[in-house]
């Protein structure tokens, strides 16, 4: 596998390496060793699936304090556009975010640390997502922020008006009003 990390330390797109014949594919999508090698020791202890449809866009999510999370999230079918931003005040990236599309074809996939909300924004007729985290959920700490908190300036490539989101996402605090990470 290939890791790219990204423009914000810490975040990583990584890209397997794929073997295709007439049978089809085979790749190693994670691999325990290599992976705190390139990214750092993570346990994870919980492996998540959801399926969503054209235009839902879940996030901006994250849990607080003790419950936070690590993230290695990846598409099994569709395409979306996946986005971590850093909510840590004290890092040089506070703000700031970084989206990349993650699909069926392409593979790739994103590791997001703790410290940061993630949301993504289906492209597809429908996709399969899944991903590993290294803390249980915690409903008592779930949080998030706007997807359209204009602080953050995430350009999404749906009209907010064409998009799907539950209440809870409607209602999200913009960033300078949410609990964030120190």
């Amino acid at each position: 596998m290939d890791y790219k990390e990204t423009c914000i330390p810490g975040v990583f797109v990584i890209e397997p390496r794929v073997f295709n014949d007439a049978r089809g594919y085979f790749f190693e999508a994670f691999k325990k060793d290599e992976f705190n090698e390139h990214v750092g020791e993570i346990d994870f202890i919980q492996a998540n699936e959801s399926k969503s449809s054209y235009g839902v866009l879940r996030g901006l999510h994250y849990q607080k304090g003790e419950w936070s999370q690590a993230k290695l999230v990846r598409v099994i079918k569709g395409r979306v556009l996946d986005v971590a931003v850093d909510i840590r005040k004290s890092s040089p990236t506070f703000g700031q975010h970084v989206m990349v599309e993650l699909s069926e074809d392409n593979k790739r996939q994103f590791f997001i640390p703790r410290g940061f909300a993630h949301g993504f924004l289906v492209l597809s007729q429908e996709a399969v997502f899944t991903y590993k985290v290294d803390n249980v959920y915690a409903p008592q700490a779930e949080a998030g922020i706007r997807f359209d908190d204009p602080d953050l300036a995430i350009e999404w490539p749906i009209d907010s008006k064409d998009m799907l989101l539950s209440d809870k996402d409607v209602k999200a605090p913009r960033m300078k009003d949410a609990e964030l990470f120190e």
